[in-house]
């Protein structure tokens, strides 16, 4: 297969079944509705922004194909059957389909992204049983030799948990933009924003649509931890993921190649002593706050304009003397050489940091908040994927110095990002931190 260059966006919409027996099947009633209004807002964007949206693709499950809702294509284009093709399937029904089609996905190097917005059922009959004999009826899902159940009958069904789609796309594909939904029933904000983030976290998505069927709540997750778009109006949500997806799938990022190496000790002379003290101080006072065991944030020294050292990633910084830090070496424009660990995401941003303002060599950046009296203006961190080379751009460019040799950049809804030089008293940047930002709070 030949490939022009041209990157395409998949909006799965509709829910799926997994069958019994014949005219019997499990389900995940969903009809497409919201994915239709992410395929139409992103297509605007898209117009908008390029004048083309031939890239952007809705497939909708036969369920939502046969329902009623807002104006789309009614069966499959040419791109999305050439795709089925592929997958050897002539619709998407049930999980097994979708699973196929993800997969031709996962091969071909022009996807780009994946919006998962398919109801995709979560049980498989595992067997029947007759209540009245007891006997155990096996399951086959082939139409020609299943057993058709008598209707005369009761039976009992036992369900297994279906393996689940979203947790292998970025396992086998990084470079894929991945947008998961999360659906809860009745639950308080913080519940349904901790549930959400769980799912992103452990899917490693880019983005996790947050939706509440009871309370109608929605907003969307990022992996900085913070939510946007906190609103029941689902048109104005679409419209917004859209305008994400389209910003965030325009980053670019530096490659971590890890060698063999040990953790630099957290007390190593390498390690400034101011750098030290004042991250032992964000420690002490509750700024790295685990979630899954992890924690958020990041923290580097440059020790020279190619090497510096960096917190390490998927770690509990509050573990920092057992875990150390990680050397990173620069080894050109895109990629960083790590020597025994994956450093942190903020690596970029660092590096960047670093390069445009050679005075500077030690930063700090924890998850929390302004306090209300600080004068620190805030810049948007929306449109930016942490880690990115464009984050770290939009972190350097607004970096200021609010007091002498400390500079700052407030990231809204992500946290701060506080420069200094190792030769500065580290008291001076504690009050400075304690003044403008709380440590006890996080960033939403």
């Amino acid at each position: 297969m030949s490939y022009d260059g041209t990157k395409h966006h998949y909006i799965f919409a509709g829910g799926t079944i997994v069958k019994i027996a014949p005219h019997l099947a499990l389900s995940a009633p969903a009809y497409g509705t919201f994915g239709k209004k992410i395929w139409r807002a992103l297509s605007k964007v898209y117009i908008e922004k390029t004048n083309y949206n031939q890239n952007v693709h809705i497939v909708q499950t036969k369920m939502a194909l046969m329902a009623n809702g807002i104006e789309c294509p009614t069966g499959y284009p040419r791109h999305i059957e050439e795709i089925m093709r592929q997958a050897s399937i002539d619709k998407v029904e049930t999980n097994d389909e979708l699973d196929a089609f993800v997969s031709v996905l996962l091969e071909r190097e022009d996807t780009k992204s994946i919006i998962m917005n398919a109801a995709i059922c979560d049980f498989e009959p595992r067997f029947i049983a007759e209540d009245s004999v007891g006997n155990s009826i096996p399951i086959s899902l082939s139409r020609t030799s299943a057993r058709r159940l008598s209707s005369s009958a009761d039976y009992t069904i036992g369900l297994t948990a279906s393996s689940k789609i979203i947790p292998q796309i970025r396992k086998t594909r990084k470079d894929i933009f991945l947008v998961g939904f999360k659906t809860t029933s009745d639950e308080t904000p913080e519940q349904q924003f901790q549930k959400g983030l769980k799912l992103l976290k452990e899917s490693s998505c880019n983005l996790v649509v947050a939706n509440d069927i009871v309370t109608k709540n929605n907003f969307i997750i990022t992996p900085e931890e913070a939510k946007y778009h906190d609103t029941v109006d689902r048109t104005h949500l679409a419209e917004n993921l859209a305008e994400m997806i389209f910003f965030r799938t325009q980053m670019s990022f530096t490659r971590s190649t890890v060698v063999d190496g040990k953790p630099i000790p957290w007390n190593s002379e390498l390690v400034p002593s101011t750098l030290r003290t004042v991250v032992n101080h964000l420690i002490n006072n509750g700024a790295y706050k685990p979630f899954m065991g992890r924690t958020v944030g990041h923290f580097a020294a440059k020790i020279d304009d190619k090497t510096f050292l960096t917190s390490i990633r998927k770690t509990n910084f509050n573990d920092l003397e057992k875990i150390g830090l990680v050397k990173i070496q620069t080894d050109g424009l895109d990629s960083v050489i790590a020597y025994g660990a994956r450093p942190s995401v903020g690596g970029q941003s660092q590096r960047k940091v670093f390069e445009d303002h050679p005075n500077l060599d030690c930063i700090v950046h924890a998850h929390v908040p302004l306090k209300p009296e600080s004068r620190i203006r805030p810049v948007s961190q929306r449109e930016y994927e942490c880690g990115s080379h464009q984050c770290g751009n939009n972190t350097s460019e607004n970096l200021l110095e609010y007091e002498k040799d400390i500079f700052a950049v407030m990231l809204d809804k992500h946290g701060p990002n506080v420069v200094f030089n190792h030769n500065i008293d580290p008291n001076r940047v504690i009050s400075f931190i304690e003044r403008n930002f709380d440590l006890s709070a996080q960033t939403r």
